[in-house]
């Protein structure tokens, strides 16, 4: 569990799935009792000393209870992309059934001016080019083996949506759910660990 400042106060929390039912249960505990409001893809909680606690509903819509929703079994698609690297693995109930690794070069950008820098450049924009390709052929052959109820998204978003533009990849767009994952370089620790299940819940005391 993890826990950052929100704009415009309060605090941001993470909650992996399987601690949820208990971090709900210890926020009526200090709060007070709570109730419940459904807005579009939230839930607000709010306690009787004035506590709110403003859940992000993973995998929407939400169907039936809160905590057995997240629970749910799924088969889901994870694709991490920095410039340089990617990641592409497919989760069953929480468990990586294949996934593919790699890294691409891509050099920094030159300060050098002149002829220099803009050789520098054509070059640099050809290896950015070999490598979301490179991405995009693992992707179609890694989320499009099996079918998917989601697809979690992490990385650079420019490297990200550069990628989900290959046509091949189309039927993946409708399944893109969720916030787009901050994570390092993709590594195979990186994907096992990446927090694509995790509840976001935004918490104002009073």
């Amino acid at each position: 569990m993890t826990s950052r400042p929100a704009a415009g106060g309060g605090r941001w929390v993470t909650v992996p799935p399987a601690r949820l039912e208990r971090w709900l249960a210890g926020f009526a505990e200090r709060h007070g009792e709570t109730t419940s409001a459904y807005e579009d893809q939230r839930v607000v909680l709010t306690a009787a000393d004035g506590a709110t606690a403003e859940l992000e509903v993973p995998f929407p819509p939400l169907v039936g209870d809160l905590v057995e929703h997240v629970l749910r079994p799924r088969t889901v698609g994870v694709l991490l992309v920095r410039l340089g690297g990617y990641a592409a693995g497919v989760f069953v109930d929480g468990t990586l059934v294949s996934s593919k690794v790699g890294s691409r070069q891509v050099h920094g950008r030159n300060a050098a001016g002149g002829w220099s820098q803009q050789r520098f450049a054509r070059r640099r924009e050809g290896q950015v080019s070999v490598a979301l390709q490179a991405t995009a052929e693992v992707a179609v052959r890694i989320l499009l083996a099996q079918p998917l109820d989601a697809l979690v998204l992490g990385g650079e978003r420019g490297a990200v949506d550069s990628v989900l533009e290959d046509r091949r990849l189309a039927p993946l767009l409708p399944l893109v759910t969720g916030r787009l994952l901050d994570v390092p370089d993709p590594k195979h620790t990186v994907l096992v660990k990446a927090p694509y299940l995790d509840v976001w819940i935004k918490v104002v005391d009073p």
